[in-house]
């Protein structure tokens, strides 16, 4: 019935002629008192968009009466949604996201380019989305002066909305035949900047290294220029991921950064941090930005009013069935994690060879002891340097963590945030400033759920620098270590039973 309803809708109130299409009309108000001709860039049902004499104008279709051959027909409705950008990601995410989005409307999809949504009932066509692979610098412009309504991208514009859609690690990969068995993250970069060659400077063999990746202006070129302070010195380029991975896996000599989900052939080469911790990009430390090459995937929109259906695709990829559609393609969902404490006991070994002077084996079992039987949420929270402030991921996952209390998901519970502080300083100063920030986040989650029952709410637990989970001797990764954790308990354990015919 619901799909039904909604269908009806969007055949009643969509129309959205496109860019390509662009016609003179006049919006003249319904008093005669008031008149405006440009060329109509789209009509949603309720607003329409024009380019006039004034610049780009939204207008309420209510309180106008539109003259012109461009005005909307309501016998057609359709919505024509381009969108651009990555190649990799829209490829392997815009057809299972569009698949899960007609399922749970009620309509048809017709895949192709462009796939077409349509009525299951009547055969009417309600959008047609087409996607073209783009640079970033291409796929920005675009949107910018509307040649295209949406586009897959790595990172947020500052001129333009966004709508998270999934998460992906940058990860290294080479040949499965390649005899190295890791790489740190100083000679992965010693390597992204032409600096090693060979791969005996990185405790391989005396073989020259051959360093692949995208041609210049692409999301992941941008992403590793980022963090590199400069391009990639690539030797052999590629249009796409796919092509990349393909290649690489043919020649035992070569390396490429890759996304996480487009492995391919090749292996992924495991990661350490310069004082070797491992670095792995499993779904937790993903989400718990624990892994620090962590890349999302956003659809950057338009400042203006969306066509309805347009609308509706984005709110759809915050729901489950969206999710479920990200990872069936290799991506990480953006739902939260849950994962027993005993599943990462490589946690516990870091911990143990990371253990400094200001950590005591007391602190190290009063740990474990707080471990023992917790789950933990990805819900992680980390800070602006050198304040008290969370950083802007962190307000997103306070927003998440206050709605799941509000929704009684944690019923029989018990919940902790665990404060942890990098190991500069001593031991007492690192404890209070790992109390300090936890009680922070305590106090910003009970503003976001004001009435909340005290017996509701996490309790706080700071541990200190017992639990390094990166480097202490960079900057990278002290800050990696600066965190507050989600930990969670039943509220009630049963004694095991005595019965020895009982295991």
């Amino acid at each position: 019935m619901a799909s039904r309803m909604w269908c009806a809708v969007v055949f009643a109130a969509l129309i959205f002629t496109g860019m390509a299409a662009a016609q003179d009309i006049t919006l003249t108000s319904r008093d005669g008192a008031l008149s405006i001709s440009g060329k109509l860039t789209g009509y949603d049902g309720e607003f329409f968009r024009i380019s006039s004499s004034y610049g780009p104008l939204t207008i309420d279709g209510q309180g106008v009466v539109c003259e012109g051959p461009a005005c909307p027909d309501l016998t057609a409705p359709k919505a024509l949604i381009t969108i651009t950008g990555a190649a990799d990601a829209g490829a392997k995410l815009l057809p299972p996201l569009l698949a899960a989005f007609a399922k749970a409307n009620g309509l048809t999809l017709r895949a192709g380019q462009p796939a077409v949504l349509a009525d299951p009932i009547l055969g009417e066509t309600f959008a047609e989305v087409s996607f073209t692979a783009s640079s970033p610098k291409t796929a920005h412009d675009a949107v910018l002066s509307g040649a295209a309504m949406l586009a897959f991208a790595s990172a947020v514009e500052p001129d333009l909305g966004s709508q998270s859609v999934a998460l992906d690690a940058m990860v290294p990969i080479v040949a499965r035949d390649n005899p190295v068995p890791r790489v740190s993250t100083t000679d992965l970069a010693r390597i992204l900047s032409g600096d090693v060659t060979n791969w005996r400077d990185v405790g391989g063999p005396d073989m020259p290294l051959i360093l692949h990746g995208l041609a210049t202006g692409s999301d992941m070129g941008r992403a590793l220029a980022a963090r590199l302070g400069k391009a990639p010195a690539i030797t052999v380029s590629h249009q796409t991921l796919a092509e990349l991975a393909a290649a690489v896996a043919k020649d035992p000599w070569a390396i490429a950064v890759t996304g996480r989900s487009v492995t391919g052939a090749a292996k992924m080469l495991p990661l350490t941090d310069s004082c070797g911790f491992p670095l792995l990009p499993t779904r937790l430390a993903v989400k718990a930005a624990d892994y620090p090459l962590t890349l999302p995937v956003f659809l950057l929109t338009p400042r203006h009013r969306l066509p309805f259906i347009a609308r509706e695709l984005l709110d759809f990829l915050s729901t489950p069935e969206a999710q479920a559609a990200v990872a069936s393609v290799g991506y990480i969902d953006r739902s939260v994690e849950r994962q027993p404490m005993t599943a990462d006991g490589l946690r516990l070994i870091n911990a143990i060879k990371g253990a400094g002077k200001a950590t005591s084996l007391e602190d190290l079992q009063r740990l474990v002891g707080a471990m023992d039987g917790a789950d933990r949420l990805s819900l992680t929270f980390r800070f602006e340097d050198g304040t008290n402030t969370l950083d802007a991921g962190s307000q997103a996952n306070l927003a998440d963590l206050a709605q799941m209390l509000e929704a009684g998901l944690f019923k029989g519970k018990s919940l902790t945030l665990a404060g942890f502080s990098d190991g500069q300083g001593d031991v007492a100063a690192t404890m209070q400033l790992a109390q300090i920030r936890a009680e922070a986040v305590l106090a910003a989650l009970k503003a976001r759920v004001p009435g909340m029952p005290v017996a509701l709410l996490p309790s706080v637990a700071a541990f200190g620098a017992a639990l390094p989970i990166a480097c202490d001797a960079v900057p990278a990764g002290r800050r990696l270590n600066r965190r507050v954790e989600v930990w969670l308990k039943p509220e009630f354990v049963a004694d095991r039973p005595t019965n020895s015919l009982v295991p």
